[in-house]
């Protein structure tokens, strides 16, 4: 089961959901790679999504797809790491499913919730809700514990994992704020100067990468 720690109070999920710049709560939950506790993860980026339940069509496609993306996450130095209401036990007997069933090997924790606790601390699931399966959210976290970026996808529509990479390299590019990732921005592409007096005047807007 869940345990928030003491260290981070989060807000209540009612009137005060998380946002962007806020620290992510910290907690302590088993999971299908052993006890998890959010705070391990400082020091690298992560990943922290959710999925409305085991053994559903497109929380599995999602997992086949985040599985086989395992690499290009752990190039950008991003940890993987997710969580649904469902036992610990659960989440075993699907993922040896999925190993079974697409040859696919799931390579980042599951952590159960069954309490619900993590999912209201982090605003996944409203206070009033008696089950998460409206929820599939995703949690930008960067190496200091700071939630970067939130998305947040209906029951029916699977999450782009491509756009999940994506947001990670635009954020490591972007995070000192000197550089600006433009729309369908993709790494190693030109990256926008911040706008200021003169570069509205002579629009000189691009620079390279520094990557």
């Amino acid at each position: 089961m869940a345990t928030l720690m003491n260290d981070v109070t989060p807000r209540p999920t009612a009137s005060f959901p998380l946002r962007m710049g806020d620290a992510a709560p910290d907690f302590e939950a088993r999971s299908t790679k052993g006890p998890i506790r959010l705070s391990d993860y400082r020091g690298r980026w992560l990943v922290f999504f959710s999925h409305p339940a085991d053994f559903t069509p497109v929380c599995t496609t999602e997992f086949v797809a985040l599985a086989k993306a395992q690499d290009r996450f752990a190039a950008l130095d991003c940890a993987l790491l997710g969580l649904s209401v469902d036992s610990l036990y659960s989440h075993l007997a699907w993922t040896r499913t999925i190993t079974e069933l697409f040859a696919v090997e799931i390579p980042f924790p599951v952590i159960e919730d069954p309490s619900m606790m993590v999912g209201r601390a982090y605003g996944m699931i409203d206070e009033t809700a008696e089950n998460s399966a409206s929820v599939r959210a995703t949690y930008f976290i960067d190496p200091e514990g700071v939630i970067r970026a939130i998305t947040h996808y209906p029951l029916t529509i699977g999450r782009s994992i491509d756009e999940m990479v994506r947001m990670v390299a635009a954020l490591q590019a972007t995070v000192s704020g000197q550089k600006l990732a433009p729309a369908n921005w993709q790494p190693g592409e030109p990256l926008l100067l911040p706008a200021d007096e003169k570069t509205q005047k002579d629009t000189n807007w691009f620079c390279r990468s520094a990557a």
